[in-house]
């Protein structure tokens, strides 16, 4: 739809969105409302550039500490802010909550009407890079290339004084953030951080202290009266390496004798959300075996944690396929345990997202598969009627 925001901090012209809602609204569809916070444009398969607001970026040529920095020095402004600014008055005497905050009260405020009526029945709320919950850690724009392990980003000195503060008392004398974590393209076994073995939860321990209480302060700030999502990024590469890498450097604190996705699920379940993800139609023998790449196995641990906290939990296909063996695998994704003849299955997915409408499926072969796949996915409604 293109960017909404004008030139000055607490202006907004929804006009075209409320005319679009109005239109989808008059033939019966139903709206997800996606709250971004991110730039547009430096990922795959973006074509359309849109940056910051210039006023925040005006911010960030004063004080480059806004966003999110590397090792190296490198600011990533593909998302708003660091996290370690969310509580700075930094923005016209306005800190980064309360700019979330009345950006999604004047959502409301002007589509008060179509939430009311029903018409927009989620909104999902952009926690990170590409509306993503997670550290822009792989950016394309800077060189990253798959497999590559990623940057953690937490350089900025807002960030290293947050950790300052939240760090346990036995480690601040002693803290530093990580100095051996390897370059956007390394591998696990050329990064120090990652070869510690046991010691690794420790480390990071000290890395991702704070991180679920931030983002949480994000989502309690979307108040409008119709379910919320957060999407969950699939970061497929190195799961199957002890270190976990990629998934650490993009926040998530998953490793073989730690879950990382259960906590983030406790979290959507306190503030009433569900849980969307990607990497459906994967299968891990289509993957390299160089990225040590487990889709399988990573759908399967984010979509228990979110049925395990009893949260509905949506997704989508990462990539454009258009072949019976990627539905297939969706729908065993979106199914679990199959169909029920008596009733809905014990498991099952509250929604998916297809990607994309495109000529390519619009051809005839193509699309008679979709058609298929479509009859499958209701045949749970058509068995329960």
């Amino acid at each position: 739809m293109g960017d909404h925001r004008t030139k000055r901090p607490k202006t907004y012209d929804w006009s075209a969105y409320k005319s679009f809602f109005l239109l989808i609204q008059k033939i019966g569809l139903k709206i997800q409302a996606v709250m971004s916070f991110h730039q547009c444009g430096g990922n795959v398969g973006d074509v359309v550039y849109i940056p910051l607001p210039k006023w925040v970026l005006e911010v960030g040529e004063k004080d480059p500490d806004i966003f999110y920095t590397n090792r190296a020095g490198i600011r990533n402004k593909e998302y708003l802010l660091s996290l370690g600014v969310d509580n700075q008055r930094l923005f016209q005497g306005r800190t980064p909550i309360e700019i979330y905050r009345d950006y999604m009260a004047s959502f409301t405020e002007n589509m008060l009407d179509l939430l009311q009526a029903g018409a927009i029945i989620d909104i999902e709320v952009g926690l990170g890079s590409s509306g993503e919950l997670r550290y822009p850690s792989y950016p394309e724009a800077l060189g990253w290339k798959f497999p590559g392990i990623g940057e953690f980003q937490c350089y900025d000195e807002y960030m290293k004084e947050d950790f300052r503060e939240t760090a346990d008392e036995a480690v601040k004398p002693k803290y530093n953030r990580p100095g051996d974590a390897g370059t956007y393209n390394d591998t696990p076994d050329k990064a120090g951080f990652f070869k510690k073995g046991d010691q690794i939860i420790g480390e990071a321990n000290k890395v991702f202290r704070g991180f679920p209480v931030k983002i949480a302060a994000k989502l309690k700030n979307s108040s409008a009266p119709s379910r919320k999502s957060v999407y969950v990024s699939g970061i497929h590469w190195w799961f199957k390496d002890r270190s976990h890498a990629a998934e650490l450097t993009a926040g998530y604190y998953n490793l073989s004798d730690r879950d990382g996705y259960r906590p983030i699920a406790k979290m959507l379940s306190r503030h009433y959300a569900s849980l969307n993800f990607t990497c459906l139609e994967m299968k891990d023998n289509e993957q390299a075996a160089e990225a040590m790449s487990a889709p399988q196995e990573l759908v399967q641990q984010v979509l228990s944690s979110g049925w395990k906290e009893f949260i509905d939990v949506t997704g989508e296909n990462a990539l454009a396929r258009y072949d019976g063996t990627a539905y297939d695998q969706i729908l065993l994704n979106v199914r679990p345990n199959g169909i029920n003849l008596h009733g809905p299955p014990k498991l099952k997915m509250a929604g998916l997202a297809y990607l994309r409408l495109s000529d390519d499926l619009m051809k005839q072969h193509n699309f008679d598969i979709f058609k298929k796949f479509v009859h499958k996915m209701h045949a749970d409604l058509v068995s329960a009627n």
